[in-house]
């Protein structure tokens, strides 16, 4: 499967952004999804993952009570929708697909990553 992030762009503190992940060569049902970030100088972090059905999610306490998973398996799309944006946000988001993770958040267990998407937040 091919995936593709798109939606990162420059927000202010406070401001929201929906980051969308489109699927190709096959379908988004069949895998686990993620979100993960890099920022400038640090390790790859996770921010929230999603089953294949999308009814059990898991957020990074980082992200939990701002940002929300979803998707849309009928477009081939998973979402992650990000309010009351911070500074610290600031990084290149990826998303990753999985055939099966015991854990959401470790990403050694994703078999496909797409390119990343940069989100800055002013202050």
């Amino acid at each position: 499967v091919q995936l593709q992030a798109s939606g990162g762009g420059l927000v202010q503190a406070g401001g929201s952004l929906r980051l969308s992940c489109a699927a190709s060569g096959r379908t988004l049902s069949s895998y686990v999804m993620g979100w993960f970030r890099q920022a400038p100088g640090k390790e790859r972090e996770f921010v929230a993952g999603g089953s294949r059905s999308g009814v059990i999610t898991y957020y990074a306490d980082s992200a939990r009570g701002r940002f929300t998973i979803s998707r849309d398996n009928a477009k081939n799309t998973v979402y992650l929708q990000m309010n009351s944006l911070k500074p610290e946000d600031t990084a290149v988001y990826y998303c990753a697909a999985a055939v099966r993770v015991p854990s959401f958040s470790d990403p050694r267990l994703y078999d496909y990553w797409g390119q990343g998407t940069l989100v800055t937040v002013s202050s």
